[in-house]
């Protein structure tokens, strides 16, 4: 994977950039993920008030979204593996393992929705997650394989998460923020 190619093009900022609250922010994220203080959000911190307003709008994603946490994991690693995104992938094997996903599980993601193990209820959601990667859209007959497994708040939570982790790892790629250093 490329993210370490090259420089950041803005440097994580430091406590006194990104001042009192969003450091702290930033500090107890990192104890979360079990991170020293993460780079994408010390990074996008040098822009306060769109850190704090995202913030927001991605927990309701994730992870206090309506999916499974298994499945949200699934279709961001995805996501992660397509966009070749080190950064999201590394975090978010982290937190997938956290939340009970295996080395299999990691495995199965990047072969893709057909390989052997996934529910069809996840394999409908990998598969949209792919379709939404390479066209920016469902076919009707995707979209009609989700709702035979997801209610219709699910099928837009997973439409947005989808879309967010792409704009996510555009803007990490872009940045070039590096992967964040595990404490453990």
């Amino acid at each position: 994977m490329s993210d370490l190619a090259e420089a950041p093009r803005v440097p994580p900022g430091s406590r006194s950039e990104l001042g009192v609250v969003v450091w702290s922010v930033v500090r107890v994220l990192g104890l979360a993920a079990r991170t020293k203080p993460p780079n994408l959000f010390a990074t996008l911190g040098r822009n306060r008030r769109l850190l704090l307003g995202w913030l927001v709008f991605a927990s309701r994603l994730m992870p206090f979204g309506k999916l499974r946490r298994r499945e949200s994991e699934l279709v961001i690693l995805r996501v992660a593996h397509l966009r070749d995104c080190r950064y999201e992938l590394e975090h978010h094997m982290r937190v997938g393992a956290r939340v009970g996903l295996t080395e299999a599980d990691f495995a199965r993601v990047k072969e893709g929705p057909e390989a052997d193990g996934f529910s069809p209820r996840e394999r409908a959601m990998l598969r949209a997650t792919d379709s939404l990667h390479a066209t920016k859209d469902l076919s009707d007959e995707l979209w009609t394989e989700l709702g035979r497994h997801l209610d219709a708040a699910e099928c837009v939570e997973l439409v947005m998460l989808a879309s967010h982790y792409e704009m996510l790892a555009t803007t990490i790629k872009a940045l070039r923020i590096a992967p964040d250093e595990p404490t453990r």
